[in-house]
């Protein structure tokens, strides 16, 4: 969501960054606070405007002594108050040379609330303060809404930060100790325990585990990393403990970029905005010099200038649109609302209103088409067992493991009603799988690469029929002897 065009116009809206949300969330409070309050005052200024009263055939009970008083009170507090945002992006618009829908607003209202006020004392004429505080109160709706849909895009923001730790383990001459993820230098290293967050970029410089990357790469699998290979801050470690060297820090990591560039799409101007204000300008610029010529034809024709003056504030007013300063708000909030409950996060709204023009989309399996998990394929026997055995074996050896192949063995394993008992001894080999004691056999589940290391040829066609399918395949040793392999893909939604 985009809400820069209201940056520049000095709405106070602030960059939704680490803080966005929060900053949001207080103009939200501050325009709907604005909004009841000047919609509170409206009630009585349309009960005591003489043209509300005339159509509704009221003047004789509404009417009383000093009306038009109160009426002028009332009408200052909702020009002052709620249209105080508006003012205020009035004098930020002239500063940048750019009128546009502020601008417009803000001309309208000062038009009716000067003209209605001088004829409360005196100027002979029609008062507009009902027109006044109801254009006010269809802005700050109109402005309310879009900031909502704003605030659910920060959202997107704050989850980005959330994923980097506060914390890290700094192994330091004197020993470990737990430092703040900001006091961190380049060239430090630190221990990142098994199920820990990464706290910044770096290179592993002791340990071989897997890394979960999911959340930063979109790959559903984690990826296995070793001595020398770079790390993400923000992704998660996997069974072993590894010592990560800090390359980036602060703004340099590759997450904080990633939260930049997003927070740059979202600050990113729509059609549909500069339409809106290249739209108010026109309006801006006709109303100011339409009001001009009919002011100037009605004193040649030779009305007396009270006359005149009513008839060019009628044209100024009316020539602010109450739909355009809606409408736009409610297109976005609504497109934007119905894009997100079909899972659409809509982070540009140019590239939104280009759309319409696709004709190909290409999606990222993962997370998209598939659910990002791990699921048993296929079970291969070898060795002469069952295939409720294999699957019973490796499920117990599984079952002491949070390495997501691990969690979809398991997971199979309960489905089909396999029961097994919690094994013994249990041993992670990292990078390369597991093994432990199970009814007193030993157990190991690997990958090929352990069988290519310890020279055990696995040589089936239904094992590579499944690996050439883009499957993981891995092996199940029983005393370091093959005993069956399980397939697993990542489940398709």
């Amino acid at each position: 969501m985009d809400h820069s065009g209201h940056q520049e116009h000095g709405m106070g809206t602030a960059h939704p960054g680490a803080h966005g949300g929060h900053n949001h969330a207080t103009m939200i409070a501050d325009f709907r606070r604005r909004f009841w309050v000047s919609l509170a005052l409206t009630i009585p200024i349309l009960l005591l405007s003489p043209l509300i009263q005339h159509l509704l055939g009221l003047e004789a009970a509404l009417a009383f002594t000093g009306s038009s008083y109160v009426l002028f009170a009332l009408s200052s507090g909702v020009y002052f108050y709620g249209g105080w945002p508006f003012l205020k992006g009035l004098f930020a618009e002239l500063e940048t040379r750019k009128p546009a829908m502020m601008t417009l607003i803000a001309l309208a209202i000062s038009v009716a609330y000067f003209y209605s006020s001088a004829v409360v004392f005196g100027v002979q004429g029609e008062v507009f303060f009902w027109e006044l505080a109801t254009l006010i109160d269809v802005m700050l709706l109109g402005h309310w809404i879009e900031m909502k849909s704003v605030l659910g895009a920060s959202g997107a923001l704050e989850k980005l930060v959330q994923m980097m730790p506060s914390e890290a383990h700094l192994v330091a001459p004197e020993g470990m100790k737990d430092v703040p993820v900001a006091n961190l230098q380049r060239g430090d290293r630190v221990l990142v325990k098994p199920g820990e967050k990464i706290p910044t970029d770096g290179r592993i410089v002791e340990g071989r585990t897997t890394v979960n990357q999911a959340m930063l790469t979109g790959e559903s699998q984690p990826v296995e990393k070793g001595g020398g290979d770079e790390v993400i801050g923000g992704s998660v470690n996997g069974e072993s403990s590894i010592t990560v060297e800090v390359h980036k820090t602060g703004s340099e990591t590759y997450l904080a970029q990633v939260i930049e560039m997003v927070r740059r799409a979202q600050e990113s101007r729509s059609r549909t905005q500069d339409l809106a204000d290249r739209a108010a300008l026109v309006l801006t610029l006709t109303a100011l010099s339409v009001g001009g010529l009919t002011l100037a034809i009605w004193l040649v024709i030779g009305q007396h200038f009270e006359f005149a003056l009513a008839r060019m504030v009628t044209v100024m007013v009316i020539a602010c649109p109450h739909a355009l300063g809606l409408a736009i708000p409610l297109v976005v909030a609504v497109s934007t609302a119905m894009a997100a409950q079909h899972g659409l996060l809509i982070r540009d709204r140019s590239a939104f209103e280009r759309a319409r023009q696709l004709q190909a989309v290409v999606f990222d399996k993962t997370g998209t088409l598939t659910e990002g998990r791990f699921g048993v394929t296929d079970v291969v026997v070898l060795g002469g067992y069952a295939e409720d055995e294999v699957v019973r074996l490796a499920a117990a050896l599984e079952s002491q493991s949070e390495h997501p192949i691990a969690a979809g063995i398991v997971a199979y394993a309960k489905a089909k009603g396999i029961g097994f008992e919690p094994p013994k001894e249990f041993k992670a080999i990292p990078g390369k799988g597991a093994q432990a004691v199970v009814n007193g056999r030993n157990v190991k589940v690997v990958s090929p690469g352990y069988l290519k290391e310890h020279g055990l040829d696995v040589s089936d066609e239904r094992v590579a029929a499944l690996a050439s399918q883009g499957k993981t395949v891995v092996y199940l040793l029983v005393d370091e002897k093959p005993a069956g392999a399980v397939a697993l893909a990542d489940i398709i939604r």
